[in-house]
């Protein structure tokens, strides 16, 4: 964990507003220069920002800020919090602006003439439409379907290459699997003919 405050402009302002910390121990704890602790008392920095109190935060006790103002050669100590870090490779869905949406379905067109293997679910979950859409522009029965201008979606930043390759290797593996069903189904049926 970082020994910084979060918003160290913001705690650095609340902390001169509302203690008697000298500049040297705000500036180490803040991870500032002292002349700009000095300028925020002076109101010549952080004009208009607004004070962030790092005791609500969790960062900072009443306690550490009054061992700290009794002896002012006492830095200030972070308090460390265990903070849950949440799966970084769990997929976050991001915001796509209304002139990029229409990239989708022509995202989804060049999916289906580059790579016919994915499942229209598949394409759906990699472009972020539904998979009525994906149908639809497979079957050319799309509303726009003759406006679609095929368009790599890679490029087009709606998902990484590394999504790509997993999606296409997926469907490699079902395909696969698929033909050695059919071929189990085959010969289970030459046997029971033979009989």
């Amino acid at each position: 964990m970082s020994n910084t405050p979060l918003m160290p402009m913001a705690t650095a302002v609340w902390l001169v507003e509302n203690t008697t910390l000298t500049f040297k121990q705000i500036a180490i704890f803040c991870n500032m220069h002292e002349v700009e602790i000095q300028g925020i008392a002076d109101g010549e920095v952080a004009k208009g920002i607004k004070a962030y109190n790092p005791i609500i935060s969790g960062q900072l006790s009443r306690n550490e800020i009054e061992l700290s103002s009794m002896d002012k050669n006492r830095p200030l100590q972070i308090k460390s919090t265990d903070i849950e870090i949440s799966n970084t490779n769990q997929k976050i869905k991001k915001y796509v602006p209304l002139s990029k949406r229409q990239d989708k379905p022509d995202s989804a067109l060049w999916l289906i003439k580059n790579h016919n293997i994915l499942k229209d679910s598949q394409i759906a979950k990699l472009v972020g439409i539904t998979k009525n859409t994906v149908t639809s522009i497979r079957n050319k029965s799309y509303w726009n379907y003759n406006s679609l201008n095929s368009k790599d979606p890679v490029a087009l930043n709606l998902f990484s290459q590394k999504d790509l390759i997993e999606a296409i290797e997926k469907a490699e593996r079902r395909i696969k699997r698929e033909k050695k069903e059919k071929e189990k189904e085959k010969k289970k049926q030459q046997k029971i003919d033979n009989v």
